[in-house]
């Protein structure tokens, strides 16, 4: 005789309800003959007379007719997502794939994750940058002049534009510098210098006081073209002033509104519109600046910089293919992953770090340095895992980090010699080794200032900004059809790249089978039905759902099973504790029924403690990217659990032919974003969405949001994304025309049906589902 199914049931528990007999038979379920009430007590783990057993258990007060829970009212599922969410200073290890091909695939995720996250993809029009060069100053072996041109229709991207003296034979090499905190002129002040010079930091009183600018001073007098441009906030960049880019600290009202919405604001994470994406944008068209220039070789270009500006050359290796050397310094590293809200945002880094980004630049060369700072443990973590990509790729010796523990975070001169020599490689200079920095009088303000008289500094403020985010989003409307494509081709286009976008805002695949485990807590036979309370987990991921499942009595079972998703999870199928009349009539119709209490519903709260929001990462400062920059949202979680509980079905030891969703209370948008990865996994879906648009929430910390999803194309490009698939629509006063469109497009116009307005839209969606007999 077996046990299986009696050793996952039983543990020693305190007993409230009574206690339960149960005849086995061999690998059979157990089948119920007595139950009566018990005062409490402890029970045994097992006991065993005359074919009988008595078994202590959760059951007995999880399988209770009005509660329908699988653990004890004490118990919370044993899901990973419990703890306290990931924040900027965690653990961001980088794992080398086994092989070239999963590289590759792997390379292709996370190249759309940093586009999608930076509100890049699909990449927006590149419109005319209007650049303007003025102001030469000379000094000895270079020249400096100053730069200002249009990353957007009327948004100015200002900085500093060193050359090679002399006349031009050839083109040239060129490098872009984005510069970090402190700005393009950061001075260290001349009351350190005798300190920096005496440790070796800095080489030159005059020039040293200003390393940022004495890396593009140098690297012109090796013969390369660089072009360092302002930060939002820094010097003449001032339409985003430098406290809202970097020093944001408080929730502003005034910016949350539908219309006139500002960074920060749920409105603007909805479509992704960042402080680090407009940065990131910049840093694409200062790179297309450089390439414009008639003396610019387009075939030797570099990026290099250093802290903030570490991080912008990591994110430009990540999504541009332009430049083929890289230097980003003091920020590639398995710790602190920027700690200011220009170096995060909604989704860049969930599952992945600033390592495994910056490896997304192989197998072109880069390196770096290790300081006394977030990135002191390098040499052990994470550079170790460069070299082996690299290694594995066929070009070990192109990746590079020299440890320099004895200063502290910095781009100083020590760090910037061993730059010089990389570009001087790579970029195939010919210069002789060591190079030696040299000396040069610094910019006066006059000198280093883009705007004057003759050019005057653009407007910015709270108005600009509102104006600036409404440009952006008629951008990303443009680049994505409007919402409204004409036409097949437009629409399949469309469809096809919306559908890849909502793939990365969820963030997972339909499980393999292999990947779901199902415990077996208990079995209750009801008046109508026998239920069954589970524990599914999904190992690989460490994620565990309390799971109820109603089958049909004696053979009635038509081998078709619904999933049931509730709003409120799987109490939603059992209203005051007792059966919904519509389980009890796709019951007596021959179907199971299957409901989940998901990630922050039911099993997973208490009464004290329910989940209203989304938890937040511990930092004071407001910001979402701090959270979902490395956490998934509520929303998404949900959408995972279905999946979960998709896959176990499907893969069922029963094999049902045919997995209907119904989603309902809160439950619809939910099965519709599910519906995009399962595809034909799920046979007929019906959504109730209640009217829900992810435009409608004023604030990111609520239970339905989700970063990107008003971009593309909120609730109604969900819904058409079900096509070609069967597909009932309940709470819209009408079929939106994406649907209608993207059905018909797709060749099943008859596949969607509309609920009528007025009726039971649960009991009406569960009649259509009864039709699939």
């Amino acid at each position: 005789m077996h046990f299986r199914w009696l050793r996952d049931l039983c543990v020693a528990k305190s007993v409230t309800m009574g206690v339960r007999f149960y005849t086995l038979l061999p690998d059979s379920e157990p089948s119920v003959k007595v139950s009566f009430p018990l005062v409490r007590f402890q029970v045994p783990l097992l006991f065993v007379a005359i074919g009988f057993v008595v078994c202590g258990s959760s059951a007995l007060v999880a399988g209770d007719p009005t509660h329908h829970r699988v653990l004890d009212a004490d118990v919370r599922p044993d899901d990973v997502r419990l703890s306290e969410p990931k924040d900027l200073n965690g653990y961001f290890p980088f794992e080398v794939p086994e092989s070239k091909e999963a590289w590759q695939q792997r390379r292709a995720e996370l190249k759309q994750r940093v586009l999608v996250a930076t509100g890049l993809f699909p990449m927006p029009e590149k419109t005319p940058l209007n650049a303007v060069i003025h102001g030469k100053v000379e000094r000895d072996g270079f020249t400096v002049e100053k730069v200002y041109f249009e990353s957007l229709p009327g948004h100015f991207v200002s900085g500093l534009l060193f050359r090679p003296e002399g006349e031009v034979t050839q083109k040239r090499p060129a490098v872009l510098s984005p510069h970090g905190h402190g700005g393009r002129q950061y001075d260290y002040g001349e009351a350190k210098m005798d300190e920096l010079i005496k440790s070796g930091a800095e080489l030159h009183r005059e020039s040293g006081r200003f390393p940022k600018l004495a890396r593009c001073a140098q690297l012109a007098r090796m013969g390369c073209v660089t072009f360092i441009f302002d930060m939002l906030g820094y010097v003449d960049s001032q339409q985003i002033s430098k406290d809202r880019a970097h020093g944001y600290a408080k929730h502003d009202a005034e910016l949350e509104g539908r219309e006139n919405y500002g960074f920060y604001s749920a409105q603007a994470e909805g479509r992704l519109h960042s402080i680090l994406g407009l940065q990131t944008w910049n840093c694409i068209r200062s790179l297309d600046f450089l390439e414009s220039l008639e003396d610019v070789d387009p075939a030797r270009l570099a990026v290099t910089g250093g802290s903030g500006g570490g991080t912008q050359t990591i994110l430009m290796g990540a999504i541009d293919d332009r430049h083929i050397v890289g230097f980003p310094n003091g920020m590639v590293s398995t710790s602190m992953q920027g700690g200011c809200t220009c170096e995060n945002c909604s989704l860049l880094r969930i599952g992945t770090g600033n390592v495994e980004l910056a490896a997304l630049f192989a197998p072109r060369p880069q390196a770096m340095t290790a300081a006394n700072d977030w990135t002191k443990e390098m040499m052990t973590k994470g550079y170790p895992q460069l070299r082996e990509l690299y290694a594995m790729l066929g070009v070990a010796e192109d990746v590079y980090c020299e440890p320099m523990l004895q200063f502290p975070h910095n781009y100083n001169a020590v760090s910037r010699s061993v730059m010089y020599s990389w570009m001087n490689k790579y970029l195939d200079l010919g210069l002789e080794e060591p190079i030696q920095e040299l000396d040069w009088k610094p910019l006066t303000p006059e000198e280093y200032t883009v705007w004057n008289d003759s050019h005057p500094a653009p407007k910015g403020g709270d108005v600009y900004e509102r104006k600036l985010l409404q440009q952006l989003n008629e951008r990303d409307l443009a680049v994505l059809s409007n919402h409204s494509p004409t036409g097949d081709r437009e629409t399949q286009s469309y469809l096809a790249t919306v559908r890849s976008a909502w793939q990365t805002l969820i963030g997972r695949e339909l499980p393999k089978a292999s990947e779901i485990k199902r415990t077996k807590v208990w079995k209750e036979p009801r008046e109508q039905y026998i239920e069954f309370g589970d524990l599914i987990t999904l190992t690989d991921k460490g994620e565990q759902l309390p799971v109820v499942s109603v089958y049909p009595k004696s053979d009635k079972w038509n081998k078709q099973v619904v999933l049931w998703v509730d709003g409120q999870g799987k109490s939603g199928m059992f209203p005051g504790g007792k059966p919904d009349p519509g389980l009890l009539k796709l019951v007596e119709a021959g179907f199971a029924v299957v409901a989940a209490d998901l990630y922050g519903q039911g099993e997973f709260t208490s009464e004290s403690d329910s989940l209203t929001e989304n938890p937040t990462v511990k930092n004071p400062r407001p910001f979402a990217g701090y959270t979902y920059g490395y956490n998934d949202t509520v929303f998404a979680r949900r959408v995972h659990d279905i999946l979960s509980v998709t896959a176990w079905i499907r893969n069922d030891d029963h094999e049902p032919k045919s997995l209907h969703v119904l989603g309902v209370n809160g439950g619809g948008p939910l099965v519709a974003a599910a519906r995009v990865i399962a595809g034909a996994k799920m046979d007929r879906v019906a959504i109730d969405t209640e009217g829900f648009r992810f435009e409608m929430l004023n604030d990111w910390r609520h239970v339905n949001f989700l970063p990107g999803a008003i971009k593309y194309g909120d609730l109604p490009t969900l819904l058409a994304l079900s096509a070609p698939n069967s597909l009932w629509i309940g709470g819209e006063k009408s079929i939106p025309a994406i649907v209608t469109t993207a059905f018909y497009t797709l060749g099943n116009p008859d596949a969607v049906t509309m609920g009528s307005p007025n009726a039971d839209s649960t009991a009406a969606a569960i009649d259509w589902i009864r039709q699939s007999r």
